[in-house]
């Protein structure tokens, strides 16, 4: 890239535009996480439905993101630790615009939960949502601040999250096995809880772009916990 001091001045503020619509998703992410779970709390079948509404909006965002980053890598011709960054914000942008789906998705199961399906388990999915929402928000401060460790803190944390999961796997498991009439709403919440587990999942692979945007290096392979356990397709 040309170093002219205009055309640095230029590219930053490009730049800066598109973490400005990272962010952005990612507040809209976290706030689909936050409102599904209060909607399937108080089993809100209107506040869903706008959740689900919503999402089209972080769809918009990431083709903007996309559009941006290809116009930038036109115009500027990035080299290096720019064009790292660069396509890193791209590629976050998908992963955050899935995020958002696993929001949605939840959402969608809110009007399946009948409110006399008082499943005690379901009490876990507050806090493994709180969880899972605080490494979106944290890796997506690590992008902008381009903070490898913070980064590398968030990919610690996805043990948490997917300790919640088996957890609350295993419980409803039982359930199940005591009281076959609570299987529909149970499995309800595996997937509700599948979708937590796979938004964990999706805040490591943001991380590790960051990392590698911030230090031009691989993150080691990351030791995981216990593995989150029976895929359910969510």
């Amino acid at each position: 890239m040309a170093t002219t001091g205009h055309t640095v001045k230029a590219f930053d503020e490009d730049l800066g535009q598109i973490r400005a619509l990272v962010s952005e998703m990612g507040g809209r992410a976290e706030a689909a996480i936050a409102g599904s779970i209060e909607a399937l709390t108080r089993r809100d079948e209107e506040a869903a439905h706008r959740i689900v509404e919503a999402d089209r909006r972080i769809d918009e965002l990431e083709l903007e993101i996309e559009q941006q980053v290809v116009r930038l890598i036109a115009l500027r011709a990035p080299m290096a630790d720019d064009l790292r960054e660069v396509l890193a914000a791209m590629k976050i942008a998908g992963i955050v615009e899935r995020i958002g789906d696993y929001a949605k998705n939840i959402a969608k199961r809110v009007p399946l939960l009948p409110a006399s399906a008082g499943i005690e388990p379901i009490s876990i999915v507050p806090a493994m949502a709180n969880a899972a929402s605080a490494m979106v928000h944290d890796v997506l401060d690590a992008f902008v601040r381009r903070d490898a460790r913070m980064a590398l803190d968030v990919v610690d944390r996805d043990k948490e999250v997917d300790g919640f999961y088996n957890s609350l796997f295993r419980t409803l498991l039982t359930y199940m096995m005591e009281n076959p009439h609570i299987i529909t709403p149970a499995t309800h919440i595996l997937f509700i809880a599948k979708n937590l587990e796979r938004i964990g999942d999706h805040a490591t692979n943001v991380a590790e772009m960051v990392y590698f945007a911030a230090t031009g290096k691989q993150m080691a392979e990351r030791q995981r916990g216990e593995d989150a356990l029976a895929p359910v397709e969510a």
